[in-house]
């Protein structure tokens, strides 16, 4: 049965602000029993994406009107954590080989037992952001097992067997970077040894510099029991966006919206393009509402589909960013589920991060298939939490020790980090 509807609410008084704060419901802080005894105590990880390593916390006090027309005065209530199983690589082993959660790759037929790290820089040791990394298998057909884009820390993960059970034949296992192969067998990180990442370090020739642009896309799901979460997007979209180009001026920023629904609803999906006028996108997602439903399960599928197909994503920027907001998983069907794989397929090829947002309402299993989708596009996990104080409780994330931040801020940080 489809969860609680929140009917529309006036977002222009600070009345109404409140009201949304209020009502919203967050997934629990990992303070309660998260279902995986013995792991969290054994590998216990600050965020890899903490402040310090941000070198500060962005302009305090922002609240430029013609940055934010909207006037939110309650930005900074509610609360989140993010957790980056790539960076908690033993943990996330752990969890993918335990009782409780072994059978979530198998479920949603999605792998992450083979991962092969990368780290791209210059003959001076600088990342480089762009470059097409393709994991290959030494054989008559050259065609890559996985293609993945360094992002602007020159990071890329390439993965054996990411939809189907693998051996990881390292020695018939090659790496090209920009249509060069490398010399050497690259290193496999599995889920058995449960060890530190081996990254897999190489210097490329000179790369075509990545102009100074990102892209941005916030994919929501629009039917009834999102209104809180489109309302939120109303009432700081644009002071996310803002902060976050002001801590790099250089850089231009583009932004789209993408929201969804199901099959049978008014419309499976919608779309505004992606433009520099942030103000674009925001007055587009102000005349968005909530409805439809009815069911659990929601067309994720759908969405990751048009997202790929309807949005002219820049190829030539320093990274692609997809915040993906919702409460529901996709439907579990094997067509459905091909879709998904084919769709999470392509943003690695394209160098799109998917960053999910849990938002109220998220069972386990939806828990997993985000987790799932970031992972192996090279995105991080961000979820709600209780710490606000407002809200019902929830299922706690399954993650182990993490920074509690407002969720505007660690957009912002998010959005710093991929894009520096």
């Amino acid at each position: 049965m489809k969860k609680r509807t929140i009917e529309s609410r006036n977002l222009f008084s600070s009345l109404a602000s409140t009201m949304v704060l209020t009502s919203l419901m967050f997934i629990s802080c990992g303070r309660g029993d998260d279902g995986i005894s013995g792991i969290k105590e054994d590998f216990a990880y600050e965020s890899h994406l903490d402040m310090g390593e941000m070198g500060g916390d962005g302009p305090d006090g922002y609240s430029d009107p013609s940055v934010n027309p909207n006037g939110n005065t309650s930005a900074g209530t509610v609360t989140a954590g993010e957790w980056n199983d790539l960076n908690n690589w033993p943990f996330w082993s752990a969890l993918m080989t335990s009782e409780d959660f072994a059978e979530k790759s198998d479920y949603w037929k999605f792998y992450t037992n083979n991962r092969v790290a990368v780290l791209v820089t210059d003959d001076k040791g600088e990342p480089l952001p762009g470059v097409i990394v393709e994991l290959l298998r030494q054989s008559e057909d050259s065609k890559p097992i996985w293609t993945a884009v360094t992002d602007n820390h020159g990071e890329a993960n390439c993965w054996l067997g990411a939809f189907q059970k693998d051996q990881a034949d390292a020695d018939r296992l090659t790496i090209s970077l920009d249509g060069l192969v490398m010399a050497d067998h690259p290193v496999v990180s599995t889920w058995d040894e449960q060890g530190e990442t081996a990254v897999n370090k190489y210097v490329a020739p000179k790369a075509s510099p990545k102009a100074d642009r990102a892209d941005i896309a916030f994919i929501v799901d629009a039917t009834g029991s999102m209104q809180d979460e489109i309302d939120f997007l109303k009432s700081d979209m644009v002071d996310i966006i803002g902060k976050a180009g002001s801590m790099n001026p250089s850089l231009t920023l583009r932004t789209a919206a993408l929201f969804y629904r199901d099959e049978g609803d008014e419309y499976l999906t919608r779309h505004s393009a992606f433009t520099q006028d942030l103000k674009e996108t925001a007055r587009y997602v102000d005349q968005q509402q909530a409805g439809g439903g009815g069911d659990y399960p929601e067309a994720v599928h759908s969405a990751l589909e048009h997202m790929l197909q309807d949005l002219a994503w820049d190829s030539q920027a320093r990274n692609r960013l997809a915040f993906l907001i919702l409460d529901a998983p996709a439907h579990h069907t094997n067509n459905v589920i091909e879709s998904l794989q084919e769709s999470v397929r392509l943003c690695a090829v394209k160098g799109i991060r998917l960053i999910p947002v849990a938002a109220s309402g998220v069972d386990k299993n939806t828990e997993f298939m985000l987790r799932f989708f970031a992972t192996i596009t090279g995105g991080t996990y961000v979820f709600l939490t209780n710490d606000s104080g407002v809200g019902y409780d929830h299922i706690a994330a399954s993650v182990g020790k993490y920074e509690v931040e407002q969720l505007n801020e660690l957009l912002i940080r998010l959005i710093a980090y991929y894009t520096e």
